[in-house]
């Protein structure tokens, strides 16, 4: 998901996921269509080499804001990875604006990885306000040498021997970021005996819609059955290969667990989470769930067999955006990132910034997203569920305190 905010001002293992999706599922029966693929002459899948892992979809899990390791008032504090950070292609991105960064969950060490998501994809090829190509799961193809990340995916397969696909698609079909864009946008000008809530907005209303939710669930289930498709094409039975679906985690806290106060400037101008709390409980307690159950009305859409799936919606708990357990490093005594401890007391979710950044080393495009300790936590998640070759489903959760021996959150996925 994508991010983008003006500055403003205010005056004074079973699939534990699917189960509530019927009705849903019922909506979208009658209208579900599937993208229209032609396939190449079929032929025999990579033997040898290495095993390999792909990562396809959206900001979520291509390493959107993974730069930045917690929050700081002091960007030096953070910086886990310096400007390079977004660098897939040497010296460039591979594609401009799609921020596939190095901490990205999909480099799990079992296997080789490569990632074709995309930060501001959606489930169809689109290009954003700023020009920049966000391939979609599809197979769109075109002079300039643009590829849809269904296509990309049977190119890459035909010639690699690939394992596992993981995929993290439909907020950005649901508009999430611009809902969090009006949320922080209405906390800074309405005032607190007036108070503006977003999750009363039309946009909401429409977005959120039962009817916007069902076409949504029938383009995630289309891109699904892209993906399928790919791999066939590459000549992957269905055996050979296992896919992956992974829901998104809930960034932000509930009102009674938010480390500030509502009353003033401070919640977004010094902290970075400007919302009501009537605003918080509902993204963390309506909208987040409805986006995944979304996610899982789409994936029986699909109509494909063995979807395995990865429950993240409880990972941050504790170490959301604000979250009473967290702070700010600057507000500790703590030198910097890599200090013993810092990933306890840090946020997992980026700051939300405003265009007042736009001159710093941040993009606003990182906002609200898994920064560097959160896409560690998501890649020791996905490590689990590939479990050396043997895909399975599960929840993930955080395990306590500490990180692993390979520098990462401890985690649990049952």
């Amino acid at each position: 998901m994508k991010l983008f905010l003006s500055p403003a001002t205010r005056p004074g293992t079973a699939h534990p996921w699917l189960a509530a999706t019927r009705a849903l599922v019922a909506a979208i029966a009658a209208a579900a269509t599937v993208s229209a693929f032609i396939a190449p002459p079929a032929h025999a899948a990579p033997a040898g080499g290495d095993d390999w892992v792909v990562s396809v979809g959206d900001s979520y899990i291509s390493g959107e804001a993974g730069r930045w390791a917690g929050n700081s008032s002091d960007s030096r504090q953070t910086d886990a990875l310096g400007d390079a950070a977004y660098l897939d292609a040497g010296r460039s991105e591979s594609t401009a604006g799609c921020h596939r960064s190095s901490s990205a969950e999909i480099r799990i060490g079992q296997a080789q990885s490569v990632n074709l998501a995309c930060s501001g994809a959606k489930t169809a090829t689109s290009w954003n306000s700023s020009g920049e190509f966000k391939p979609g799961l599809d197979f769109y193809s075109d002079a300039a040498g643009n590829k849809g990340q269904a296509l990309a995916l049977q190119d890459f397969a035909s010639a690699h021997r690939v394992r596992m696909v993981v995929v993290s698609v439909g907020g950005n079909d649901l508009g999430f970021a611009g809902i969090i864009a009006t949320c922080v946008s209405k906390f800074m000008t309405s005032p607190s005996w007036a108070p503006s809530y977003c999750k009363d907005s039309t946009m909401v209303a429409t977005n959120f819609s039962a009817t916007n939710r069902a076409a949504v669930a029938s383009r995630i289930g289309a891109s699904l059955t892209n993906v399928a498709k790919a791999m066939a094409g590459a000549g992957y039975s269905p055996g050979e290969y296992s896919l992956v679906v992974q829901n998104y985690v809930s960034p932000l806290p509930r009102s009674s667990r938010i480390a500030y106060s509502e009353a003033g400037y401070g919640r977004q101008s010094t902290y970075g989470c400007g919302f009501w709390n009537a605003d918080l409980d509902w993204a963390s307690g309506t909208a987040v769930p409805a986006i995944n159950s979304t996610i899982a009305a789409g994936i029986a859409a699909s109509g494909l067999d063995g979807v395995h799936t990865l429950n993240v919606a409880a990972l941050f708990t504790g170490h959301e955006l604000c979250a009473d357990t967290t702070k700010k490093l600057n507000n500790t005594a703590l030198t910097d990132w890599r200090s013993a401890g810092a990933a306890d007391v840090s946020e997992w979710i980026n700051e939300v910034r405003t265009a007042s950044t736009a001159f710093s080393d941040y993009y606003i495009q990182e906002s609200l997203h898994p920064n560097y300790w959160g896409q560690l936590a998501l890649r020791s998640c996905l490590r689990q569920v590939y479990n050396d070759g043997d895909v399975r489903s599960g929840s993930c959760t955080a395990a306590g305190a500490g990180l692993t021996s390979v520098g990462e959150p401890a985690v649990t996925v049952s």
